[in-house]
């Protein structure tokens, strides 16, 4: 489908024989945001790492753009997953410009990236000084350094105060009028209603739930009945 960015088709991954990932079926429209809910260990980060190369399949396909995923198709997904990679003793401008530097862009990139996540007024604050939203903001600027097509979160808003929070949310939802489709992934329900425009819910590495999200749709309540579905199914 031409609106797709990204999709997958039965993705499995295993470790050591436990099943983490289980025919997962994603279907990502291009500059959307995509909310990949699920309680911690329901498979999230693991799929996320395998649309951006960390983790190999076990089985499945990856389309990029409607083409079997390759690594070359990373130059056009930017990722933070986990903690943001900060070299702490040095300014968010110097951290932007090692990847620069290793990226071969220009440096007018960086006033770009800094400008994106209003993060031009630091200066000379060393990033270990930062805030958690502040650290987060910087993680995403780096991301954000190559014009990625496809930007991947994976909880972006973990640790952030209610303040960190707005910021990150009004950021998010910036992103697809600039051409950029957002996967991110979290388990906190209220905020992603104010974020997303589709949601998938993953209970014990299977896709339980995707769907375009409507006014006034209350995920929580669906999150739930998901769950407990799941949790019947495996008792």
């Amino acid at each position: 489908m031409d609106n797709m960015i990204l999709q997958t088709h039965n993705l499995c991954k295993s470790f050591k024989g436990q099943q983490a990932v289980n025919n997962v079926s994603l279907s990502i429209q291009k500059n959307s945001v995509y909310g990949l809910l699920g309680p911690n260990g329901a498979g999230k980060s693991t799929t996320l790492k395998m649309l951006t190369g960390m983790l190999r399949p076990t089985s499945g396909e990856i389309l990029y753009e409607g083409h079997p995923w390759s690594r070359k198709n990373l130059a056009q997904i930017g990722a933070l997953i986990e903690s943001p990679p900060l070299y702490e003793n040095l300014t968010a401008r110097e951290n932007l410009k090692v990847r620069t530097t290793l990226l071969g862009l220009p440096d007018s990139r960086i006033d770009e990236v800094l400008n994106m996540v209003d993060l031009t007024h630091t200066e000379k604050k060393r990033s270990g000084q930062f805030s958690m939203g502040m650290k987060q903001r910087l993680g995403i600027a780096i991301a954000l350094l190559n014009r990625p097509k496809l930007l991947i979160l994976d909880e972006p808003t973990n640790g952030l105060d209610p303040i960190g929070i707005q910021e990150q949310r009004e950021l998010i939802r910036s992103f697809p009028k600039q051409g950029i489709t957002v996967i991110l992934s979290s388990h906190i329900l209220s905020e992603v209603e104010q974020i997303v425009d589709h949601v998938g819910i993953i209970a014990g590495g299977v896709l339980a739930y995707q769907e375009a999200v409507t006014p006034g749709q209350n995920l929580e309540s669906l999150f739930m009945q998901i769950a407990r579905e799941y949790r019947k199914g495996g008792e």
